[in-house]
């Protein structure tokens, strides 16, 4: 039969192995793995979090997959990925990629949960386990390089809503060892199953678009394996018959190439955006500039003294789910340029402790807020490739201090260092986990190739 997109994705995602994977891309994905779990196991400690465990344990009749920070619970697999998902979406801390999605949260829950469904006989080695995960980032960053719409930050749908289902159905499908055609059916099966609207950013609903990704990707490879179709050809952009284009305007597929002796992966090419504080990546472009003034004003001043300022002018690109002027709730703050930026300049950093109530309701910090304005200057693509932050104080005196950024610590370009990713780590599992349980997870990921069963981890 003639090759469409959909079969060369699903020859892709059963052909693709282990020697494939280039040492680069493995040093990477590792990373992002042992992020991801850091960033899971804090979120673990969340009210939503909370709520989702509850609901289910409603219904789990076959636990056997383990769940962040609750050592003893047990969920059933599709059930743990979804806990697993909102955990690690609870606090907006995940890697992002560009174009723009979540892509680790959308994938490891998933393959973490059927590694331990599986029967001994038949249980993934470490190998296998990071082979899974690149097929999930991979198939997910090839179809957002399908549509230009898919640059920008978003403003209709969630991407790891949409992305992250399928990538989820491919990492799984590759772990389970699925057939060709039972790969394409899983891609259209999570077809069927994704999507999510952006007027939920900045509520508690939002970590249920990385919950429910990771497991309707998992529940669809689980239906493919068990004889369920779907259409062959969803991801062709096949004309007065959407599939997968139905989330894009302008979508422009093509197929994806079956490895032979190499296969360069996206992650190869381009780095993943780490964040140093739990809210959307935007504003951790303002939080750096921020930073920059603030140190500019205490040399003006000697100290960081809001009385001198007048205003603080935000230049910022046009999203209006991130542009919020006074939050009132912690997922609010934690998608609103201006709640960030005035963090950073009163108290010298974002951190956890940042979103609280209390830090939230502050005086000191209302104040501030209330000087804040925002403009949009039309070289500002709302693009986490593109974009800059830029914080000017205009003070009393009749002086400005301006601080930009046009590139975070932490952004692909800027990756965080070993040691900044280790500390991340290590001061999110600590909030859950002993000191000899988080070095021993560290070694295991660093060595996850070796790792003889991947539900050890």
């Amino acid at each position: 039969p003639e090759e469409t997109v959909t079969s060369s994705f699903a020859s892709f995602i059963h052909a693709v192995r282990p020697e494939h994977l280039s040492k680069t891309v493995r040093h990477r994905s590792k990373r992002m793995i042992l992020d991801s779990i850091g960033v899971g196991l804090v979120g673990s400690t969340t009210h939503v979090f909370d709520i989702a465990l509850q609901y289910c344990r409603l219904y789990s009749s076959v636990a056997v997959s383990s769940v962040y920070g609750k050592p003893g619970v047990k969920l059933s697999p599709t059930l743990a990925a979804f806990t697993n998902g909102v955990a690690t979406h609870s606090m907006d801390f995940d890697d992002t990629w560009h174009p723009a999605t979540h892509p680790s949260g959308a994938v490891l829950p998933a393959l973490l949960a059927a590694s331990q469904m599986l029967p001994p006989s038949t249980k993934p080695n470490g190998m296998d386990f990071l082979l899974a995960f690149n097929v999930g980032l991979e198939v997910q960053g090839r179809l957002m390089h399908f549509s230009t719409e898919a640059h920008d930050i978003p403003k209709r749908f969630h991407p790891p809503s949409v992305v992250g289902t399928i990538g989820s159905a491919a990492a799984t499908a590759k772990l389970l060892s699925l057939s060709t055609a039972q790969c394409a059916h899983a891609l259209g099966i999570a077809a069927s199953l994704a999507g999510a609207p952006m007027a939920n950013a900045a509520t508690q609903a939002k970590p249920l678009h990385i919950g429910n990704a990771t497991r309707l990707g998992f529940e669809a490879a689980l239906l493919a394996a068990r004889g369920m179709e779907a259409n062959p050809l969803i991801l062709d952009d096949i004309p007065g018959c959407s599939g997968f284009s139905a989330f894009y305007s302008v979508y422009q597929p093509k197929p994806l190439s079956t490895p032979s002796d190499h296969h360069e992966f996206l992650l190869e090419k381009q780095d993943i955006a780490f964040k140093r504080f739990p809210a959307h990546l935007g504003m951790h472009w303002v939080v750096d500039a921020a930073l920059s003034v603030r140190n500019l004003f205490i040399n003006y001043a000697g100290s960081f003294s809001p009385s001198l300022i007048r205003t603080i002018v935000l230049k910022i690109p046009v999203s209006k789910y991130i542009n919020r002027p006074f939050p009132s709730s912690e997922h609010q703050a934690r998608h609103s340029f201006q709640f960030n930026a005035c963090t950073a300049l009163l108290d010298g950093e974002v951190g956890l402790s940042s979103f609280t109530e209390s830090s939230i309701h502050r005086q000191e910090l209302r104040e501030l807020l209330d000087k804040v304005v925002v403009e949009h200057p039309e070289d500002n693509a709302a693009n986490f490739d593109k974009m800059y932050g830029e914080v000017a104080l205009l003070l009393h005196s009749g002086d400005v201090l301006t601080g930009k950024c046009d590139t975070f610590y932490g952004h692909w370009r800027k990756p965080l260092s070993k040691e900044s990713l280790l500390k991340k780590f290590r001061s999110n599992a600590s909030h859950v986990l002993p000191e000899e349980k988080i070095e021993t997870i560290i070694a295991t990921v660093d060595n996850l190739e070796n790792l003889p069963d991947s539900s050890q981890l």
